[in-house]
């Protein structure tokens, strides 16, 4: 008889034979910064996750920096909006005063860059609308003049997460020609039309105002379109390409760990957050053990980079687990 439980019989041994580690350097923690001053306000729709105002995010930033995580995805929340999102590219805008504050206070720490129109929108759409449609085309330049005001407000990576075909390739193209030959692009490859998202849009207040995504993000039934969807941004530059959201589509990040030797991220997005800290909250489950579970699922899955809301927390676990 083969005993495998030989393999189990205490916690050395199982550390020992382990397949699959959580590291701090995984994680990669979502922050929403807004205009205005003395603001930290709480999102009800995902508790222990607020908007700060930059003058009120340094508490927070010691934290980040005191937790080891090395780095962070910048969302920004304008004062105003508009019909062409101008806010986003504009070198005083939300998101470029956040990224020199926080480059200045800690170099170290990577600054990601969302790069999507949606929160600066006036309709809550990821590019421009005409007579009702997302345009493709016309959208591009804009993605790449935010991309570019990033990069030159310091942040370390830019993240496309528009969705929107050839964006990847006009980033590139536009970082270079401004001398960004070395700043990388994370991909969100493969960004589902998900009801994952809701709370994360009463935390950016991004919602559409009108219709849904689904024209310009990937129906869920897909597996193999996200792998084209993966393939052609590799080929228009993306240095790491991303699957969100993570754990209903673990099976789609496995296809592209297997599939492509770029680097993998994974969004564990605000529904599946709030969904833990609901349960949590009602004493249904042990928070500790459903997150780490959760994180290590996705990361045996084959991401090598983890976005999530859990990060802080998940961090302390594994400091304490390590002492």
């Amino acid at each position: 008889m083969e005993r495998m439980r030989r393999l189990r019989v205490n916690e050395a041994m199982r550390s020992l034979v382990r397949e699959t580690d959580l590291r701090k350097t995984d994680l990669v923690y979502p922050v929403f910064i807004m205009e205005g001053e003395n603001i930290k306000n709480p999102i009800d729709s995902m508790p222990g996750i607020y908007q700060y105002s930059i003058d009120c995010f340094e508490e927070e930033l010691d934290k980040i920096l005191e937790s080891g995580i090395q780095a962070i995805l910048i969302f920004g929340i304008p004062s105003h909006k508009d019909e062409v999102g101008s806010q986003a590219y504009d070198e005083n805008g939300i998101v470029q005063k956040a990224i020199r504050y926080i480059k200045k206070r800690a170099p170290g720490l990577l600054v990601i860059a969302d790069i999507c129109l949606c929160e600066y929108t006036s309709h809550g759409h990821c590019g421009l609308i005409k007579n009702g449609e997302v345009l493709n085309d016309e959208t591009l330049p804009l993605l790449a003049k935010m991309a570019v005001s990033a990069a030159k407000a310091g942040a370390d990576i830019i993240a496309p997460s528009d969705m929107m075909d050839g964006r990847v390739k006009a980033i590139r193209e536009a970082l270079d020609q401004s001398g960004f030959y070395n700043l990388m692009i994370m991909a969100y490859s493969a960004k589902y039309a998900s009801g994952y998202y809701s709370p994360f849009r009463d935390a950016a207040h991004s919602a559409p105002s009108f219709g849904d995504r689904k024209t310009y993000q990937m129906d869920s039934s897909n597996l193999k379109e996200a792998m084209r969807e993966c393939q052609s941004d590799i080929e228009e530059g993306a240095d790491v390409i991303m699957i969100k959201p993570a754990l209903a589509y673990l099976d789609v990040i496995k296809e592209a760990a297997n599939r492509f030797d770029h680097p993998i991220a994974a969004y564990n997005v605000s529904g599946e957050y709030s969904m833990v800290k609901a349960a949590a909250a009602n004493g249904w489950i042990d928070e500790r053990k459903i997150v780490m579970e959760n994180l290590i699922g996705i990361k045996r899955a084959g991401a090598k980079i983890i976005i999530t809301y859990h990060a802080l927390d998940a961090a302390r676990w594994l400091e304490e687990e390590s002492c």
